[in-house]
């Protein structure tokens, strides 16, 4: 499985149900990475409209739904610092505030981080039950996901959250498109070429 870490992060043509789901998710991160990277401190801060998203907000925030997801809610682990100590009642947007508060670069490894904890998560859910295999998570009705649905909810987050991306850099500093170049255009501990 850890080939799809490698090659260039696309769903199969032709693959099972848990290739296409991790090839579905792996071109998600590849995209918003793209979007994120090689940020200034004022791009990182930007703010189009009305809204208060930015991408220095979005790239903390994914890092925490990363953890959150593959370790939190698939594993049951406690969440790790930064996120442990937060008082989410009295500060529920913490991601999004801090996320313009500190530098990009640091923003960039703390999500490439997240992101590489989360496929060891995934991988050793995948080698324990397949997308079978339940979340020590369970809704408030006492249902337990299975790893299938928790793949299936960060495709969607990621898919809601690109988006997002795409208007901000575009107005940030004009790039635009839908593939991130391959091999990555900027050093990254997440893909190699190789």
């Amino acid at each position: 499985m850890t080939q799809i870490w490698l090659d260039r992060p696309e769903p199969p043509m032709d693959g099972d149900e848990t290739a296409s789901l991790l090839g579905s998710l792996e071109r998600m991160r590849l995209t918003f990475w793209w979007k994120c990277s090689g940020l200034s401190p004022e791009g990182a801060r930007l703010h189009i409209g009305s809204s208060a998203l930015s991408l220095g907000g979005l790239l903390r925030h994914l890092a925490l739904v990363e953890e959150n997801t593959f370790s939190h809610k698939l594993w049951g682990r406690p969440l790790r610092e930064p996120w442990a100590s937060v008082d989410w009642d009295s500060d529920p947007e913490f991601e999004f505030r801090t996320g313009e508060e500190l530098p990009p670069e640091q923003l960039v490894s703390e999500y490439e981080e997240a992101v590489q904890r989360a496929r060891a998560d995934l991988e050793a859910a995948l080698a324990e039950g397949g997308l079978d295999f339940p979340a020590r998570f369970s809704w408030p009705d006492g249902s337990r996901p299975t790893l299938r649905r928790l793949l299936l909810d960060q495709i969607e987050e990621y898919g809601r959250h690109t988006g997002h991306a795409d208007l901000l850099r575009e107005a940030v500093d004009g790039r635009t498109g839908e593939d991130a170049p391959w091999p990555p255009d900027a050093p990254t501990r997440l893909w190699s070429a190789a």
